[in-house]
């Protein structure tokens, strides 16, 4: 009788791994081709479908902790005939002088209030990051502060496709979404050295679009507020980890992966290539331990503002094998060493303990500023006191109007 083969001991352990990964593989061109779809990468994108909190009654903000008789829930329409639902929360210095004189309980604040109130005080109008809608209860934490510690009222609007707004959001819609929230403001009686524009994640995106078009319209607004900015779509996508893994890395390894990671990106949001438009003070806040969007995106942002005030730069040929000369390399060197000292010499850095670093300089339009705090992760930066208060301090609100 023959003897029956001997099998090697790590050939069913080899099998396994081997289908494991041929599974995971699949998995993953799976997800990529899923995520090439326009309407999926758009659900990916805006998280518009989670729809928190639950149940939401718009037209009562204080169920949301809202004071009574604070808030204005209201609709406005955009050029494309798209109805966008939108709260104005009233100052709390003004919210104050007419909840003490009062003679019966607040019901909401009438328009005619409403117009008082942008008259009396600065107004931030505010453009929310991807899922929830204005009544998520991190956003009302962050109105709650600002109506008190920055004493500005607050204009939120809800984008196309969130909350109780009508339509789907896509880039070009949000763009007109932003204008028909700052036309409001404007047709109510608010000046746009009144209005300090202000976004946070996904808002900054719409918070430059905006930017941008008021520029090009030589309409200046109060200042631009960037909390927890991207650089640009593409470039996050470039950056984009979960759990820690640069999921999309392997896209980038040959040309029809960047292709493709191109597609991905249909919806561009380039903060990089309109912000040196911006034509009014910019403050850029970010947290070192954010995990979604790196704080390298604003540091990239920041130095898009300050390369036009710095001696010209000379490159390297970004081709690899290409020989650099001895003169080109030196030449090169020269050229970063007076690029430092220029910057040494023109952005005030401040550290402050416990807290993070200040960095400000004096830009084409005015003052910008870079605060980066040690936390606060992504969703809480805007509620860090040491950030509203250099807000404050900045586009002159609070004790500083």
């Amino acid at each position: 009788m023959a003897d029956s083969p001997v099998t090697h001991p790590n050939k069913g352990f080899l099998t396994r791994a081997h289908r494991f990964a041929f599974w995971v593989a699949g998995l993953y061109v799976a997800v990529i081709v899923l995520l090439s779809v326009p309407f999926i990468q758009r659900h990916v994108a805006y998280e518009h479908w989670i729809n928190e909190p639950w149940h939401r009654t718009y037209d009562v903000p204080e169920k949301y902790g809202l004071a009574p008789g604070k808030t204005l829930d209201l609709q406005l329409h955009t050029s494309d005939n798209v109805t966008l639902g939108a709260w104005f929360m009233l100052a709390d210095p003004y919210y104050q002088t007419i909840r003490t004189s009062a003679l019966k309980p607040l019901s909401q604040p009438t328009i005619e209030v409403v117009k008082d109130a942008i008259k009396s005080r600065p107004t931030i109008l505010y453009f929310h990051g991807s899922a929830g809608s204005r009544a998520t209860s991190g956003r009302v934490q962050q109105y709650t502060s600002w109506t008190s510690r920055l004493n500005a009222n607050i204009f939120a609007i809800d984008y196309r496709g969130f909350g109780n707004s009508e339509g789907s959001p896509f880039e070009d819609g949000l763009k007109l979404d932003s204008y028909a929230a700052w036309d409001w403001l404007m047709d109510h009686g608010a000046k746009p050295e009144d209005v300090l524009v202000l976004g946070h994640s996904l808002g900054t995106g719409v918070t430059s679009k905006l930017a941008s078009r008021l520029a090009h319209e030589d309409v200046k607004p109060r200042g631009v507020v960037l909390l927890a900015p991207f650089s640009s779509m593409l470039t996050l996508l470039d950056t984009y980890e979960i759990w820690g893994i640069p999921v999309l890395q392997p896209l980038q390894s040959n040309a029809l992966g960047r292709k493709i990671l191109r597609r991905l990106a249909s919806e561009a949001y380039d903060t990089l290539s309109v912000i040196h438009e911006f034509n009014v003070p910019t403050l850029i806040a970010h947290s070192a331990d954010d995990y979604e969007i790196p704080h390298s995106h604003s540091r990239t942002l920041m130095d898009k503002l300050l390369d036009p005030l710095l001696p010209a730069a000379v490159s390297l040929p970004e081709k690899p094998g290409v020989p650099v000369s001895h003169e080109h390399f030196i030449a090169f060197s020269e050229a970063q060493e007076k690029r430092r000292e220029a910057r040494t010499a023109l952005v005030r850095k401040t550290d402050i303990p416990d807290f993070g670093t200040l960095e400000q300089f004096e830009g084409a339009y005015g003052t910008v500023v870079y605060v980066e705090t040690n936390w606060g992760s992504h969703s809480k930066v805007g509620l860090q006191e040491g950030v509203q208060d250099i807000i404050a301090s900045t586009f002159r609100l609070g004790v500083h109007a």
